[in-house]
């Protein structure tokens, strides 16, 4: 429970109907309370934390001016809505976020009713709250719907398709979107956009000679005077604010704002909130705004770990195992060194994919698109058709918003692009937004594609290698965090394509088993004395090898971090199928349902891929194997 003591208000305050009843004057002490807690209790639970930080006194502003949930917010990205969680019925658990059962990392409708949409991917919120307010006008109800869109999601081109469509519909829908222009990312933003907004900083003393203006002359649209100073902002406004590009969108702009000026926020909204017609408001905030050590070090207190709050963020000490980014980011390194045609591609991850090390020793080399998915793969298609060697480093739940591009601009013409996608099969803690489930279904019916899953580190780096000497596109993902402790090594060997390993040689059944469910199956292979192929290629498959234990099993296993549902498991199959092969084949992956926030070790057990979900799902349909002794015991 919240000390109510130390954070007198805040421990008042459970739903925003309950911030509403503290006067204006007190919500800067609730903002600090807010601060204070978000700080105490991220540092408690591990998170989100710097973008949070930095809308605190926006989160205060619109929950006190706007009636949530009926007045409907939509926040871009999610992981700043730490502080809306906390003001809406979620303060006293907010330190069981990302854990199982625990409150949800980003916005979630089943979780809240102030959860309006959900979100995960970025630059979502634009378009939500357009449709929003199209469908509410259309009902005659008078709520009112605001994007809040911020940390670099404005760089995507989702949003500006949102941006272009409300701006010229004829009947102007009245949406609310406020550009909280922090500078970054989850690292630091890049692009034309963001040079423009950076021109905003300077346009503080126009905006303030506009705003005068209109306190003495009127700001009414029928008024002389009024559209007089109207055509002189036009002209010349362009010469010192970003604010033209939106405003020929058809939105109004207003800004740039102090984001953590609690009373200009306040006024500012007021004004807006009623008014008719899509609205823009640009405010500027710091991230980590109010906890120095994040402030200083935006990157690394974008998402952390339990910490002291009074000390900062431990030292990094090395992990035990390398990473599979991290045997990617070696692998890519090395590859350029002896490519010097290879480019790296990330769609604003250069962190989490395991790029900065080739950002600063290849740096004409790198290209971080911002968050533009669709566009790095198209780029690297572009890049492909000229003979470079292309690599695209993708979280594979982000690969699906460039499915098109994947398919039409890389496979269609069959070009030489490498896909290294993290974050494959089940991820955790991030929950079902994050979750790579469904890359194997959604790769292997593309035509010449080549999709392999590493059983280990080492393996991993010869499928990298091996993607890359390929004529034509490739994938290989992998999952987060370490694997089994297989040293990677330093040469960039390759591996025969298509080509299955057996790991263990057994009896009555053959498990098949891809990437990283490799070695929980080869445990329970030996433990009941079946057979063990380490599949390697999901496309294409070892023909020879599956036909050749067809004739010597009985039956197959197939397990992969896939959904069952067109992964690797109906890939053996089909191929069964079209031979004329019958044999029974048990398909263990994940559901057919979209898995909750947990440990990727708590997921993988629900899913029943696990060491004991194997063992208990051969058991329950081959009884009789439970007393056939364990090749071990065979010697």
């Amino acid at each position: 429970m919240i000390d109510s003591t130390r954070y007198p208000r805040l421990s008042r305050i459970q739903t925003p109907h309950d911030l509403r009843r503290f006067a204006e004057d007190e919500l800067v002490g609730v903002a600090e309370e807010l601060r204070a807690y978000l700080i105490e209790s991220v540092g408690r639970s591990g998170g989100h934390f710097a973008a949070g930080l930095g809308v605190i006194e926006l989160t205060v502003a619109l929950h006190y001016l706007y009636n949530t949930p009926v007045d409907q917010l939509v926040w871009d990205v999610g992981h700043q809505t730490y502080p809306h969680k906390i003001l809406t019925g979620r303060r006293d658990s907010i330190h069981t976020v990302k854990q199982k059962h625990g409150v949800a990392p980003f916005p979630k409708r089943e979780e809240s009713e102030y959860d309006t949409f959900g979100v995960g991917h970025s630059s979502t919120s634009i378009s939500a709250a357009l449709g929003m307010a199209i469908a509410n006008q259309a009902r005659g109800d008078s709520r009112k719907a605001v994007a809040v869109i911020g940390d670099g999601a404005m760089t995507a081109g989702m949003a500006f398709e949102a941006l272009a469509h409300a701006g010229g519909m004829d009947e102007e829908p009245s949406v609310l979107v406020i550009l909280n222009d922090n500078n970054m990312s989850i690292s630091e933003a890049v692009g034309g956009l963001t040079k423009m907004l950076g021109r905003a900083t300077a346009s503080r003393t126009f905006n303030a000679l506009r705003e005068g203006g209109k306190k003495i002359l009127g700001d009414k649209r029928s008024s002389p005077p009024a559209r007089f100073v109207k055509r002189w902002e036009e002209q010349w406004k362009g010469m010192f604010v970003p604010s033209t590009a939106f405003e020929q969108m058809g939105f109004h702009y207003t800004g740039p704002i102090d984001g953590h000026d609690l009373p200009l926020l306040l006024s500012t909204l007021k004004r807006l909130k009623d008014a008719k017609g899509p609205q823009l408001l640009h405010i500027m905030t710091t991230k980590g705004k109010g906890y120095e050590p994040a402030e200083g070090d935006q990157i690394g207190y974008h998402a952390v770990g339990p910490f002291d709050p009074s000390k900062g963020l431990p030292a990094k000490s090395a992990p035990k195992k390398p990473t599979y980014t991290d045997v990617f980011s070696d692998w890519l390194c090395d590859a350029a060194a002896a490519e010097p045609l290879l480019m790296g591609i990330t769609p604003a991850m250069r962190e989490g994919s395991g790029l900065v090390r080739f950002s600063k020793e290849y740096p004409s080399r790198y290209f971080d698109v911002a968050i533009a998915e669709q566009h790095a793969v198209t780029l690297a298609a572009g890049m492909a058709t000229q003979g470079a060697k292309p690599v695209v480093a993708i979280y594979s739940t982000f690969l699906q918003r460039a499915y098109d591009q994947l398919v039409h601009d890389v496979a269609t013409q069959n070009l030489d692009v490498l896909f290294a996608i993290d974050r494959a099969g089940v991820v955790g803690p991030d929950g079902a937004t994050h979750a790579g489930n469904l890359d194997l279904s959604y790769l292997r019916c593309v035509p010449n594609m080549v999709v392999m899953a590493p059983a280990d580190e080492a393996e991993c780096r010869q499928m990298l290698s091996t993607g890359l000497e390929f004529k034509g596109p490739a994938a290989v993902r992998y999952p987060r965090g370490s694997g089994t402790g297989v040293a990677a090594g330093t040469d960039l060997s390759t591996l025969e394509i298509g080509k299955a390993q057996l790991r263990v040689s057994g009896r009555k059944l053959a498990i098949l088993a891809f990437g990283a469910c490799v070695p929980a199956a080869e445990t329970i292979g030996r433990e009941l004395g079946l057979s063990v192929v380490n599949m390697r290629f999901i496309k294409p498959l070892d023909r020879a090898m599956v036909l050749e234990l067809a004739a010597s099993h009985e039956g197959f296993v197939t397990v992969e971090d896939n959904v069952v549902a067109g992964g690797a498991g109906s890939a053996v199959a089909e191929l069964l199928n079209a031979e004329g092969v019958l044999r029974p084949v048990l398909h263990l992956g994940l559901p057919d349902a979209y898995q909750h926030h947990a440990s990727r070790e708590d997921l993988l057990a629900e899913a029943g891929i696990d060491a004991a979900g194997i063992r208990n799902a051969i058991l329950k349909r081959w009884p009789e194997l439970a007393t056939v002794p364990a090749l071990s015991a065979l010697g």
